[in-house]
Formats: C-alpha cells, structure tokens, sequence
C-alpha cells in the first residue's frame, strides 16, 4: 500500500462546515485569484509546496497523503475567468509488478485549468461534456481535480524496478524456449525415428539410381 500512515503535518483534518459552493482557504491547493481584480491581462506568479491530498493515486502506484508536492503556477485573468497553468511536481510510490519491492517514480505533469466567472461561462464550452469550474465566493479556486486527473493519468499502470528482477525478466525474455525432446504426440514415433536416423546418416551421401 502506497498510502503514508499518520496525519499530514500542517493539514488540518478536522470537519469544516462551510456554505455550500464555498471553499476552504486554508486548504492546500484552494488558490486566492484576489490579486487579479477581474483585470483581462492581469497575471501573477505562484511557487508553493503543499501537502498532497489523500487518494492521489491508482491501485498500485500513488503520490502519498501528506508527501511534497512542488506548485509552479501562473495565474491570468481573462474576459471569462481565471486561467490557471503551470507544473506540478512530486513523488509516486508503489510496488513493482513482478518482485513487489518499493518503486519510487518522479512525477512531473502539466497542468491548465479556466475558472469562469460565475455567469460567465465560455461559449464555445458551454456544450462541453466537461465539467465547467467556477471562481467561487472570496475569489478562491480549487485546483486540486486538475491536479488529481493530470497525475493519475501520468502514472504506470504496471510499475517495474531497476533491480536484479528487471535483469531476470531481460534474460528470460532473451532466451529461446526450451523444445520438448518428446514427440508431441506418440503416433508420430515412427516418423520420429526416420528423422533420427536420417541425421546419423554421413552428410553429401545420395544413393545411385
């Protein structure tokens, strides 16, 4: 299991109560767009480490609750909202397939994401059968689904080491397979033997007609 035990230090796991639509400020990947002030053309930089949210994985391989995630952003206000762009960077770990020993994989995905102003949604994505993100109250975003679906769909589904399995698996896969000395079914004995002494016989002899 991927997943580090404990709680993530500086993460507040207690149940907030917020308003419905509302997001927590403190959380690590909610992101203020006050600055911009609904300016077109407005722009700022973010670099920001945060703790990575729990579940950011697959199966066999994820980013561990409470593990560094490293933020380089940039946030630009546009007629329709925020656009938010950037890298995100991090640490997956898992097992690998074959001896199930510890695989640590680096993690580097980019990622966008168009907040739109409430009431301001894209036209030309309006029909899209992708969810729309708005800026909610307080001028907050919430990266944390871009982030989510970037880094889940870097991820191998079939994580292997560098250690002596992989060597194994190279030679093993290098190597013929073995051939069965027995006939592969006994009515072919016969046909077998013919063979058999045909290549006892001295090479070049051709009996004269």
């Amino acid at each position: 299991m991927w997943c580090v035990e404990g709680r993530a230090k500086g993460v507040d796991v207690s149940k907030r109560q917020l308003p419905e639509g509302h997001l927590d400020p403190n959380a690590p990947l909610v992101l203020s767009t006050h600055e911009l002030g609904h300016r077109p053309g407005t722009m700022r930089t973010l670099q920001r480490t945060v703790p990575a949210p729990a579940d950011l994985g697959i199966a066999v391989i994820g980013v561990p609750e409470g593990s560094d995630l490293e933020l380089d952003l940039r946030l630009e206000a546009v007629m329709e909202g925020v656009l938010v762009s950037g890298t995100v960077r991090g640490t997956a770990v898992g097992e690998c397939v074959r001896c199930l020993t510890e695989v640590t994989q680096p993690i580097e995905v980019d990622v966008q994401e168009l907040f739109a102003y409430p009431g301001k949604t894209p036209v030309e994505v309006a029909d899209d059968e992708d969810e729309i993100r708005e800026v909610a109250p307080g001028e907050l975003v919430d990266l944390e689904p871009a982030v989510r679906d970037a880094i889940v769909l870097e991820l191998p589904f079939q994580p292997e080491c560098d250690g002596p399995c992989q060597q194994d698996y190279e030679i093993g896969v290098s190597e013929p397979a073995p051939v069965s000395e027995e006939p592969a079914d006994p009515r072919w004995s016969a046909l077998q033997s013919l063979l058999d002494s045909s290549d006892d016989s001295p090479s070049g002899t051709r009996e004269k007609s």
